[in-house]
């Protein structure tokens, strides 16, 4: 299971770090992790993701102001969001594809955390 958790409430030109630790009880590997995001009215969208190899990629909104970083200890991928805007104002959803030996490549999704950008 996904557990997401560092949403809230911040003004415009602030930060906010999301985390989203992956659990389970038998062994797995984590392929990759991503970060999705909805706001009202709209479609959810991708956010940024990242590879286990440690490649990223993160949509043209974000970039230069989001960084996506994992520690594959504690199975556990980051959302570094600076320098926020009212327009980055959604509930984020972490998501992961993860390898397990009785399930193969499945992609799983946490509960989302809302964050809000006041302005």
């Amino acid at each position: 299971q996904l557990q997401a958790s560092g949403g809230g409430l911040v003004q415009a030109g602030g930060s906010l770090r999301l985390s989203c630790a992956a659990s389970g009880r038998t062994w797995f590997v984590i392929n990759a992790f991503g970060w999705y995001r909805q706001a009202p009215g709209k479609q959810r969208e991708l956010v940024a993701d990242i590879k286990r190899g440690g490649s990223t990629n993160y949509s043209d909104s974000v970039k230069g102001r989001f960084t996506i970083s994992m520690d594959n200890a504690v199975n556990t991928v980051y959302l570094q969001m600076d320098t926020l805007e009212p327009e980055d104002t959604a509930v984020y959803y972490c998501t992961s594809n993860i390898w397990t030996m009785t399930q193969g490549s499945t992609d799983y999704w946490g509960q989302g955390t809302q964050v809000t950008v006041s302005s």
